[in-house]
């Protein structure tokens, strides 16, 4: 025997109403079913709504009566087809609503409205549909549920009398036939006899009580989703069903939120061991989920996560309660009395403070009744009043496999600390199913979606990436993004998903990702931006695992970087500017990314995407000392001299550097050795020297007029060094030298200066665009460790950052 139970949504439409027929028939020709319906979908609520208008004397009650009546004539007219069964079902569902309509008119004429009249009036949802299901389904026996179902008013609420209802139920179905029918959530006082109910979502628990009572082979609660889920659809995209739960695993995450029964339901039918299924009437092929006393082969520490809004933290504190028997026995026996519910606590060691945690619309009531029962110790200052936070979120996470699993609660508040996420209070019970946690409403989407994302609950690790600038650089680095999404995806398991793409003028944003085939068209039409609203979307949008990746020369943007990193954003920059900035600016951006335990990446800032700045960290953490530095840095100076000869002139040479994307925007940075000076400066900082650009010692081969006025008249000037750089080439050529721009730093003093170099220096050779980079350490003193390859150019400045990104998801 099978009992099934049939949420408002699985009755509340024709079509899912005949998906429901088909289900129950299919079923009753296996074995005897035993089918427990709430009202239609929506009809609790309507019935509440119009019992309070017609309280205040409002005449829209009967228009709110009126269209419940039509909702459900309609739905007779339209799926009973039997003329006969049709009439005779209008006989009955009109008597209910006559006397529906009777008491509303009551409670119009006479203003009130008491506890008994709101219970009979509620009752009539389950009453009504529960007939016209019976009538739908051919062999269905309707069978009046509060006959057999018992409560008993105790503080203020109706409680199941177990025993007695149990004994009924048995009585009432020894003579089981195919197809029973039975209104959920309605029961009825085992001493006045009035009509009651089991709660909002009783209906849950009529059908558990009578499978328990019959100990029926299964429990299928019949809702419009496929089972329990990882997480809330709604707020994580990737959440998906749960094949398998144990009962205390279900228990928990109903406690906290999940609403996909009513958590009273699992006790009766966990004591009997009798198994519950979630199905979705709307997709009944799907398996949903399965609970039960023991998952087999279950390796995963975390089930689920699930969460409450609306949570209220009181804190009771005072030194009178350390060491005192008793304070939080009278905390809860105070709020008992008043029917507060309180569903964490957290007390400190010291037992100087407990916090509680309530319901926001439980608060105000809650406060006031601990400040009467502690008024004594309040008044005599053994005790501070009681202090409330709002506008808080409760999350839990749970699994049974916790327990057997070490280091659990460390990744979850290291995860969360990550992201900017404090944690308020906490808490877990010595059966470590379930870790619970408080925090600020405003970062529950963010701390799901991260913890989701952390405790391998999702399919994909995911990187939300907001990139800044679109040109050369940014406009490759997307395209390798876009060319390699899907290979990442299915060999590696990762998600980069950009969320936002600024350009210097416009920015574009979605949180679900951004189409990469058509971002630089919605640029186009976008709304205007700039820094400061880049930086305040970015936060507000309040992503997780967010990386901020810039791709400019903005001074503006590298400025957002300290903000970013103390908002737990990640920060990958080709932008030289900020780590080649004041000394203390660059220190404290590194700080707090080790502070915050986010990353600060720039690797692309020296030598595009040579790997020199990760190998100078790496010797240096291994112990190594660096003692000196020598490198060409400027890809483009480079290019420059290696380019020039006696049918390309110095002025023809610059002038492709830029054509081909080597140099900087304005190539007077490059000439200027400003870009090998912040180079430099960048290396010997992550060698470990304090040095500022003002220290770096410049000798410079064009002349400082050529840096004055604008760009054009540079251009229009420059081809009068053509002469004299000629003359000079020459005579090197003759002597088998050649010329290039060299950084060095030896012990903390630096220099960049224009040097010849003979055939028997390493850099004698370096081709094109390439740096080059020799390190004298103290284990590399005789022979420097030796770095060259590409050191300019758009598509490897992007890979580079690329491997940045990479090195961030521990890939």
């Amino acid at each position: 025997m099978k009992v099934l139970k049939f949420g408002g949504t699985s009755v509340g439409s024709v079509k899912s109403i005949l998906s429901l027929k088909r289900i129950v028939e299919n079923e009753a020709k296996k074995q005897p079913v035993i089918v427990v319906v709430s009202a239609l979908g929506g009809i609790t609520d309507q019935l509440l709504t119009t019992a309070q208008l017609a309280l205040k004397g409002d005449e829209a009650w009967k228009d709110e009566f009126t269209s419940m009546v039509d909702r459900h004539h309609q739905m007779v007219d339209t799926i009973i087809t039997d003329p006969t069964k049709r009439e005779t079902l209008f006989t009955t569902i009109d008597s209910l609503l006559e006397q529906l309509r009777s008491i509303y008119f009551g409670v119009y004429l006479i203003h009130d409205l008491s506890e008994k009249t709101q219970d009979a009036i509620v009752s009539y949802g389950e009453r009504l549909s529960s007939n016209i299901v019976a009538t739908l389904i051919s062999g269905a026996k309707w069978f009046d549920s509060r006959n057999f179902i018992k409560t008993e008013h105790i503080n203020g609420k109706h409680m199941l009398e177990s025993e007695i209802s149990a004994k009924l139920v048995r009585e009432a179905f020894q003579d089981l036939p195919r197809i029973s029918l039975i209104p959920g959530f309605i029961s009825r006082d085992v001493h006045t006899q009035r009509t009651t109910n089991l709660g909002r979502g009783g209906s849950d628990y009529t059908a558990s009580i009578i499978a328990a009572a019959l100990d029926a082979d299964v429990l299928e609660i019949w809702t419009d989703v496929d089972g329990f889920m990882t997480a809330d659809p709604r707020v994580i995209k990737t959440a998906y069903t749960i094949n398998e739960l144990s009962y205390i695993e279900a228990m928990e995450l109903c406690n906290f939120g999940a609403k996909v029964i009513y958590p009273p339901t699992i006790y009766p039918v966990c004591v009997k061991n009798i198994p519950i299924k979630v199905k979705n009437t709307f997709n009944p092929e799907n398996p949903g989920t399965t609970i039960k006393s023991k998952i087999e082969n279950d390796c995963k520490p975390i089930k689920g996560i699930s969460s409450i809004k609306g949570t209220s933290l009181i804190t009771v504190t005072g030194l009178s309660m350390v060491g005192v028997i008793g304070v939080n026995r009278r905390i809860f026996t105070a709020l008992a009395n008043k029917g507060i519910s309180v569903f964490m606590v957290s007390q400190a060691s010291s037992e100087n403070s407990t916090s509680i945690g309530v319901r926001d619309q439980d608060a105000a009531e809650a406060v006031d009744v601990l400040n009467k029962e502690f008024a004594n110790e309040i008044t005599d200052g053994a005790m501070f009043p009681m202090y409330v936070e709002k506008g808080l979120a409760t999350i839990a996470i749970v699994g049974e496999n916790m327990k057997h699993t070490p280091g659990i609660a460390g990744k979850l508040f290291g995860t969360l600390g990550r992201s900017g996420v404090s944690v308020i209070a906490c808490a877990q019970g010595a059966s470590e199913t379930n870790i619970s946690f408080v925090i600020d409403s405003a970062s529950l989407r963010k701390s799901l979606n991260v913890l989701h994302d952390s405790f391998f609950l999702s399919e994909y690790k995911v990187l939300n990436l907001f990139i800044c600038g679109v040109g050369t650089v940014g406009g490759k680095l997307i395209e390798q993004i876009k060319n390699q999404y899907e290979t990442l995806k299915e060999a590696n398991g990762l998600k980069l998903n950009v969320v936002g793409i600024a350009s210097s003028k416009k920015a574009i944003y979605n949180r679900e990702g951004l189409d990469l085939n058509t971002y630089q068209e919605e640029l186009k039409t976008s709304e205007a931006s700039s820094p400061e609203k880049l930086y305040e979307t970015i936060t507000e949008m309040n992503v997780f695992n967010s990386v901020f990746v810039d791709c400019t020369a903005s001074k503006d943007i590298a400025e957002l970087y300290q903000r970013l990193l103390e908002h737990n954003i990640s920060v990958i920059a080709a932008n030289k500017i900020a780590a080649s900035s004041e000394y203390d600016k660059y220190l404290k951006l590194k700080k707090t990314a080790l502070t915050r335990g986010v990353k600060f990446r720039f690797e692309t800032n020296v030598g595009a995407g040579l790997p020199i700045i990760g190998t100078i960290n790496d010797l240096r953490n291994s112990g190594d000392k660096i003692l000196k530095i020598e490198a060409v840095l400027s890809g483009t100076l480079n290019f420059i001299f290696n380019e020039i000869s006696g049918t390309v002139p110095f002025s023809e040479t610059v002038r492709r550097a830029k054509e081909q994307g080597y140099s900087e925007p304005d190539p007077r940075i490059d000439l200027s050795g400003t870009d090998v000076v912040r180079k430099l400066v960048i290396l010997s900082r992550e060698a470990g020297y304090k040095v500022e650009q003002e220290d770096v010692e410049k000798q410079l081969f064009v002349p400082d007029s050529f840096f004055e006025g604008n760009v054009d008249n540079f251009w229009a000037n420059l081809p009068s060094l053509d002469k004299d750089f000629e003359t000079q080439r020459l005579a090197l050529e003759q002597e088998g030298k050649r010329w290039r721009f060299v950084a060095t730093m030896d012990r903390g003093k630096t220099r960049v200066a224009l040097q010849v170099v003979d055939r028997n220096h390493p850099f004698y050779n370096l081709e094109g665009s390439n740096n080059i980079v020799l390190l004298t350490t103290e284990r590399y003193k005789e022979y420097p460790m030796q770095i060259q390859g590409y050191g300019a150019g758009a598509s490897v400045t992007a890979a580079g950052v690329f491997a940045n990104i990479m090195s961030i998801a521990n890939i």
